[in-house]
């Protein structure tokens, strides 16, 4: 594995890492004001209290990793998604502000609230509006952003902020699930089916559209049937998602709802991997100086990724199991 790959794969994995973390306590945000009551609410942030600040972690260090080793992709997407960018900071700053400042407030509570909410659902509609335009292709020219402030929104950019944030929401259940007893418990085996439903019906549009745009990707399916397994990877875990909530069994309720989004993850990796941007920019086009990526694997590659990784298994390992009837932030 030369640098340039071996930085590919800590930006690969460190984006998933986020996603599948980070996803999750977004999608507890979204489930927030549907909740039965005010003490189920309080065990839905004590439910993520422990990890939430952790987990957006590694959206630092997949920002990080882009600049520092694929700077011209860096430099793209931020002159492409420099608004929507901007909203999502905006509201991952609200929303941590709100975590805090409800749990002292008493009639400014529901504003509080609000921004809990909004914040975790703009942070996850930017995301996955962004994604979208990505598939969608950006308009580059010399290796430069080339339009506009808007270029990002289009239908399919911004179905895909929709269905991410229904992705989301499904882990946030699945976490709920696994973490509570009682009616929070009930809550989410009862939103479920809904959210798989929705889910499954956007990976299915999402796949075909993402098709019809990029006839490429048909193309590299046919050359490498070997991607199948991704797919097939994802229904085996809904339908393992399925029988959970069907015996309501939360055991592997959120082992499930993270293979369903590595599978995504992997599947749409594997359609466009050399390129960053697809069929406009390579990984090895996109790279820094071998003498950079060297400077930084023997700086972050070898010490920030391992003990962020160990920290992130440890808070995991100690906050494991469900919470009591009294447990909230």
């Amino acid at each position: 594995m030369t640098m340039v790959e071996f930085w590919a794969f800590v930006l690969g994995i460190s984006i998933l890492l986020y996603i599948l973390l980070d996803g999750f306590d977004l999608g507890v945000g979204m489930l927030f004001p549907f909740a039965p009551g005010e003490a189920e609410r309080r065990r839905m942030l004590g439910s993520i209290s422990p990890v939430w600040d952790g987990n957006e972690t590694w959206l630092v260090v997949s920002a990080a990793t882009l600049f520092g080793a694929f700077p011209a992709v860096f430099s793209i997407v931020l002159s492409a998604f420099y608004l929507p960018l901007f909203l999502m900071l905006a509201g991952l700053i609200l929303r941590g502000v709100a975590f805090e400042f409800r749990y002292k407030a008493t009639t400014s509570r529901p504003l509080w609230d609000a921004g809990f909410v909004v914040g975790s659902y703009v942070a996850a509609f930017v995301q996955g509006t962004a994604v979208g335009a990505i598939v969608q292709g950006l308009p580059i020219e010399n290796g430069l952003y080339a339009g506009h402030a808007l270029s990002w929104a289009s239908p399919f950019s911004l179905f895909c902020g929709l269905g991410l944030c229904i992705g989301y929401a499904l882990m946030g259940s699945c976490w709920i699930a696994g973490k509570s007893t009682g009616p929070l418990r009930d809550f989410s085996f009862r939103v479920l089916p809904a959210l798989m439903a929705a889910l499954l019906v956007f990976l299915v549009v999402v796949f075909i559209w993402s098709v019809e745009i990029r006839l490429q990707v048909l193309h590299r399916w046919i050359d490498r049937p070997a991607l199948l397994v991704c797919p097939l990877l994802g229904l085996v875990a809904f339908a393992g998602l399925v029988l959970s909530v069907r015996r309501r069994n939360e055991r592997f309720l959120f082992l499930c709802g993270a293979t369903i989004f590595i599978a995504a993850f992997t599947t749409l990796a594997g359609s466009f991997l050399p390129y960053m941007l697809p069929f406009s920019m390579t990984i090895w086009q996109a790279a820094s100086p071998p003498s950079s990526l060297s400077f930084l694997f023997w700086g972050a590659g070898l010490f920030v990724l391992p003990v962020t990784l160990a920290y992130t298994l440890i808070v995991y390992f100690v906050f494991r199991g469900k919470m009591t009837e009294e447990g909230e932030y």
